[in-house]
């Protein structure tokens, strides 16, 4: 969207993002205090919206900071969000707190991802998952999924792999509609179509009544279940920030936390 914001036009691009998230014109309306003619004719180029209410609109439909920028160019107005690197000073702060929360959460694993599930930062707990990962995907930059889904990689250790693999694929899909990123498509039809190695074969799992499903990874004999949780920051006004996320992987059973600990003593 990005590349080609100026050329099509601001109201196509709100079209096109208002009928992705399934909301009418008059719902839109309703919620940015406008009114559906008033949509209409912003859809259709008749009428040239403010920055302020193509902030509004964007803000009601869920629009990510970084195609927000786009919106504000193809309307004629500039890109309100700064897109500052991750080694930038101005972001001392927020790399430092990062790092502060995966180190304090360790021995369990913890890591930073940008939009593109690129690995930023990781603590020893996902250095200890990926013991024994061929060095050639280990080369910058890693890249989760890769490194979860090939078949060289995490992939033949999760016993669970077909429904792990399941979750992840549609996660992906879900930050694709979000985000509507051609690169992240493409990582997407790069992972989905790896060969799903054989997992999950010796002694059956015992039943456990998880919260949430789990990721059953064998580790030096052992199977360590863990369950995730990403977080992000809330009200980003810089690109970089927006699209930071830091994923934790809970133990989800006494033993995996007995033996993290230990592995940590």
């Amino acid at each position: 969207m990005t590349t080609t914001a100026a050329d099509k036009g601001v109201g196509p691009l709100l079209r096109a993002w208002r009928e992705q998230r399934r909301v009418s014109q008059l719902e839109l309306a309703l919620r940015a205090d406008s009114s559906a003619r008033h949509i209409s004719f912003i859809e259709t180029g008749r009428s040239r919206p403010s920055e302020e209410m193509v902030l509004r609109l964007a803000e009601h439909l869920d629009v990510p900071v970084r195609e927000r920028n786009a919106l504000l160019l193809a309307a004629g107005y500039a890109p309100r969000y700064s897109q500052t690197p991750l080694d930038d000073p101005a972001l001392d702060s927020v790399r430092a707190g990062m790092e502060r929360l995966i180190q304090g959460y360790e021995p369990y694993p913890a890591l930073v991802l940008d939009a593109m599930y690129n690995v930023l930062a990781a603590n020893r707990g996902i250095l200890m998952l990926l013991d024994g990962i061929p060095e050639s995907l280990l080369e910058p930059p890693l890249n989760a999924m890769r490194l979860t889904l090939h078949p060289e990689g995490m992939a033949p250790r999760i016993r669970n792999l077909g429904e792990w693999r399941g979750h992840l694929l549609a996660q992906m899909e879900r930050q694709i509609a979000l985000h509507r990123s051609k690169p992240l498509r493409e990582l997407y039809e790069e992972v989905a179509a790896y060969p799903v190695p054989d997992a999950g074969s010796g002694e059956p799992l015992e039943e456990a009544p998880y919260f949430a499903l789990p990721m059953l990874i064998e580790h030096e004999g052992r199977v360590l279940s863990f369950i995730s949780s990403i977080s992000t920051f809330n009200t980003p006004m810089d690109v970089t920030v927006a699209e930071l996320a830091i994923e934790t992987f809970l133990p989800a059973d006494p033993a995996t936390v007995k033996y993290l600990q230990s592995l940590m003593s």
